[in-house]
């Protein structure tokens, strides 16, 4: 096990007309702090005078946002208040929209889910009548958490990619007809009334794990999302990257195997065309592992009958442990590119899919990766399970709200002139 180190804490600024960035500067502070922090610790971390940490303190403890937890101190001196974030001070409500599956839930300040819910993604090629499932389960979803509405910064959407993250549109997912350019964002915030943010999912569950990851979620990763796609969200310095356009993690034409199967961008054994779940459904159906499906594949059809293959490798059925087991080294190669790239600290795998894979990929996956690494004998490459669980996209829709509400952010420095 690698040595993990902790996030660095952000320093806030004395100059006049940053209350904003401070405010989120000093509540970062805390909420990487399981204890709490008293104001003095605060300004010993964030750099700000005492007296900035005094009148900060009083606005977040009157919006609710952090409370007063005891006191603390055995040596000479008046005892220290303990300052925590307020679990009940802000809820986000977050839906992870799969071909086969939309997940929801509601998270407290803390990132805990309050409440969950998941529903198979209907099967209509409607994108309307989609939306407007996903908005009568957002609502009753808030109705079963007992959550006052007033309280709901807003709604997370983790989307499969590609998407014009600037206009809030998914862009021809995979397994979703028809869903060429659809208003995924503006109709979802018509529809329930909420401010809405939409990311990628892969980029959703690298902020999950930073949110709400633990010990995986610190410093530089990468986060392999194992879903009806394979991608990878990326966090350097406890910082998301997004790219140019909100795209960055597209990993599906990374070629790790030239004797692969021809991929559609024309060349052969991209990640795309080699070992994702629909392909390695269709290896398990040639092979006669599965029958051939009476039905078109959806995303709910791919999800069944991929379990039904996981299940018969784990059963003993050696035809399809080695289509899963070559999946993994296939999936390792890919990992080993994207992490040799960016040095990072740890892989994290992660998504709908991976319950189903846990038990093997950790068996082949760390020493294949290791083996790859450029860095290798500086520092190790830990490879992991996401600590965030089998809803790391809706949490991670869910935290985006956070992040978005509460991280401190180069773009609160800005001046108005």
């Amino acid at each position: 096990m690698t040595e993990i180190r902790q996030p660095s804490p952000r320093r806030g600024t004395n100059l006049p007309r940053m209350g904003d960035f401070n405010l989120t500067v000093i509540l970062d502070a805390i909420r990487r702090t399981a204890g709490g922090l008293s104001r003095v610790e605060l300004a010993q971390i964030v750099g700000l005078s005492p007296q900035t940490i005094s009148n900060i303190s009083r606005r977040l403890l009157d919006q609710s946002l952090i409370v007063e937890a005891g006191k603390e101190g055995s040596g000479p001196g008046k005892p220290r208040t303990i300052l925590r974030l307020n679990p009940a001070g802000m809820y986000a409500v977050g839906v992870h929209l799969d071909p086969a599956v939309a997940t929801f839930v509601v998270l407290d300040l803390l990132g805990a889910v309050v409440q969950h819910s998941s529903v198979k993604t209907p099967a209509s090629s409607r994108p309307e009548a989609v939306i407007t499932a996903i908005a009568a389960e957002i609502d009753r979803l808030i109705e079963a958490s007992g959550v006052d509405r007033a309280k709901i910064a807003g709604l997370g959407v983790a989307a499969p990619g590609p998407i014009d993250h600037d206009n809030g549109t998914v862009v021809e997912p995979p397994l979703l007809d028809g869903w060429d350019s659809v208003p995924l964002r503006d109709a979802l915030a018509e529809a329930t009334g909420l401010s809405v943010l939409m990311d990628k999912d892969v980029t959703s569950a690298a902020v999950a794990e930073t949110w709400a990851g633990g010990a995986s979620g610190a410093g530089s990763f990468v986060f392999m999302y194992m879903g009806t796609g394979i991608g990878c969200g990326i966090v350097l310095n406890d910082e998301v990257v997004r790219g140019t356009s909100g795209n960055a993690g597209e990993i599906g034409h990374i070629i790790v195997d030239p004797d692969g199967a021809p991929c559609d961008c024309g060349l052969r054994g991209c990640v795309k065309s080699t070992c994702i779940p629909q392909v390695l459904v269709a290896q398990a159906q040639a092979a006669g592992i599965l029958d051939e499906p009476g039905t078109a594949a959806n995303g709910s059809a791919v999800q069944e009958r991929f379990a039904m293959l996981c299940e018969a490798a784990d059963a003993g059925n050696t035809r399809a442990a080695a289509i899963i087991d070559k999946s993994a080294e296939l999936v390792a190669r890919a990992a080993s590119a994207v992490a040799n790239t960016l040095d990072v600290d740890r892989v994290v795998f992660g998504g709908p899919f991976w319950p189903l894979l846990s038990g093997r990929y950790l068996e082949k996956v760390p020493g294949l990766i290791q083996q790859s690494s450029d860095a290798g004998n500086i520092h190790p490459v830990e490879v992991v399970g996401t600590g965030v669980g089998e809803d790391v996209g809706a949490v991670g829709a869910a935290c985006l709200v956070l992040e978005h509400t509460l991280a401190p952010r180069a773009q609160r420095l800005l001046l108005e002139g």
